[in-house]
Order: C-alpha cells, then sequence, then structure tokens
C-alpha cells in the first residue's frame, strides 16, 4: 500500500521480502550506534520490525527509515531504525508518532536494539520512561585474561539438573527484577537451544565441593555468570568468565560477547577482563494511563 510522499521520501508498508533491504538498514545504525550484533541477524530482526503493522520510508529504491508495531498484547511494542545519513529531518519523530497511532488506547513499549544519544533525547521528550538498559560488550580472542584460581576454587563444565538451577537461583534471586523462574523452565529453555555449549559453560566449586558459581555459554557469547552471596568479591566470577573466554578460544572462536545492566557493577569486572564496550540496547515505555 501506498502512502504520501513527504521531502522526497516513498512511505509505505514493507514485508519478508524487504527482508535485505531491512538488513542493510540495521547495518548501517549498528556501524555507528553499536549494539546488539544478533540484530541483523533474520530472527530477531523480524521479531523486532515485521511487526503487526510497518511503515517505511524509501528513497531512491533504498529504505532509509523503518518501524514496526505489534498490536494485540499490553503494552503495544514497537522498533524503529533512521539510517544514519538520514537523521536530523525529523524522521525518527515521525516513526515515533506513527507507532502511537497504531498503539491507540495501550500502553507502548518501545525497543532499540542500536541505542543512540538521539534516540534517547527523542523519546525522552515524547514522554517515554527508560525501562531498561544494558550494555553490549565484545572480546576479542587473541588476548585472553589471566585470573589466579581463587584459593581452593576448582571448575568444571557443568550438568543440565538441579544443582546448576539452585546455582543460579542462589546467584541471582537477590538481584532486583529476578523472575523466579521454575528448575523445569530455566533448565528447559537452556536444553531446548542448540547453541548452548554446556561444555565450555562451567560450575565453580568451594573447597568443601559446594557449587558457588557458575557460567553459561551460548554460542560465542556469555549468557550469564553468577556467584552466591557468600563468595562474591572472591575473583570466582572473573575466574569462570575467564575460563570460559579460554575455552572459546581453544575452540576456534575469533570473540566473544555478553550483555549486562548499565547498572550492574560487573560492567567494570568485564571491561577490567578486557571486554569493549559496543553500544547499547534499551527499552522505553509511555503509558497511556
Amino acid at each position: 500500500m501506498m502512502a504520501d510522499r513527504m521531502d522526497g521520501l516513498t512511505w509505505k508498508e514493507f514485508g519478508e521480502e524487504h527482508l535485505a533491504e531491512l538488513t542493510r538498514l540495521a547495518e548501517a545504525c549498528l556501524a555507528v550506534d553499536g549494539g546488539l550484533p544478533l540484530f541483523v541477524q533474520p530472527p530477531l530482526l523480524r521479531a523486532r520490525l515485521l511487526q503487526t503493522r510497518t511503515l517505511g520510508a524509501w528513497h531512491d529504491g533504498g529504505l532509509v527509515a523503518a518501524v514496526g508495531v505489534g498490536l494485540g498484547g499490553q503494552p503495544a511494542t514497537s522498533t524503529g531504525l533512521v539510517h544514519p545519513d538520514w537523521r536530523g529531518r525529523d524522521l525518527g519523530g515521525r516513526l515515533l508518532s506513527w507507532a502511537g497511532e497504531q498503539a491507540g488506547d495501550a500502553d507502548l513499549l518501545v525497543t532499540t536494539e542500536s541505542w543512540s544519544p538521539g534516540a534517547d533525547a527523542l523519546f525522552t521528550a515524547c514522554g517515554f520512561e527508560r525501562t531498561f538498559a544494558e550494555w553490549v560488550q565484545r572480546h576479542d580472542l587473541a588476548g585472553i585474561p589471566s585470573v589466579t584460581p581463587p584459593d581452593g576454587v576448582t571448575t568444571e563444565p557443568v550438568t543440565l539438573g538441579a544443582e546448576l538451577f539452585e546455582t543460579y537461583r542462589a546467584s541471582f534471586a537477590d538481584r532486583p527484577g529476578f523472575g523466579s523462574p521454575t528448575a523445569e523452565e530455566w533448565l528447559g529453555e537452556l536444553g531446548e537451544d542448540d547453541e548452548y555449549r554446556a561444555d565450555l559453560s562451567l560450575i565453580a566449586r568451594g573447597p568443601d565441593g559446594a557449587a558457588v558459581g557458575f557460567v553459561n555459554v551460548i554460542d560465542n557469547w556469555v549468557d550469564q555468570a553468577g556467584v552466591v552471596p557468600g563468595w562474591r568479591g572472591r575473583r570466582v566470577g572473573a575466574y569462570l568468565v575467564a575460563g570460559a573466554l579460554r575455552g572459546l578460544a581453544a575452540d576456534g572462536a575469533r570473540e566473544a560477547w555478553l550483555c549486562v545492566n548499565d547498572n550492574n557493577p560487573a560492567a567494570e569486572l568485564y571491561r577490567r577482563l578486557g571486554f569493549q564496550d559496543f553500544g547499547r540496547r534499551a527499552r522505553y515505555l509511555r503509558r497511556r494511563s
């Protein structure tokens, strides 16, 4: 369906047949803003942009801005992108306004996998509250950090079972926003993930053999790393992550990735281990009530 023309742009819906154009647009945004590299892969790109309703801005056959809106739930959801070369022309404002119109009376949750200061300013000015933000960090595996083993601590590959879940729960239960999944839910999700690396994931044990921490690896991502409260501050987390990096490097990976909440002090630990910031991702909510 054709929409109106403005400033030499053609505005119209986009769909699955435009996946290549959406990929190029996401790649251009990631190259400038950083963010989640998985965003340019078809599964996440489809989930974020090929939603219930779509609107794209085209110029000379190229997609320069796009937004998708998911309806039917509460809140409505949306993700938008503006090509770096086309910023400063209020295209983002138009996309956000259109998304709000589609959401109607529903609250609107906006997700950005490639955060930028300009987008943050726009969302804030339009009455959105940032509800989540995290750093995306990358580690070049040409250099692996050396971490001295904590006294009496050993590590071994994980076994998917009750002990791993209880170590996860003990490590995260005191953290804000802990979702309290059941063992069946949490272990089932890991077991069903074809990219979960149980061989590279590690559990740490104290001198008495009790589990004191763990790290889970999915593909080349450090997906979760946790230490039980009584063992924090003793290098257990650093030792586990360094061990996972060594395993990835030995397996042939050239880089490793992780995401960490922007208010989590572990972000500084990861930087000391050689991870470098590669941008941020965030969510913003505007309530109608």
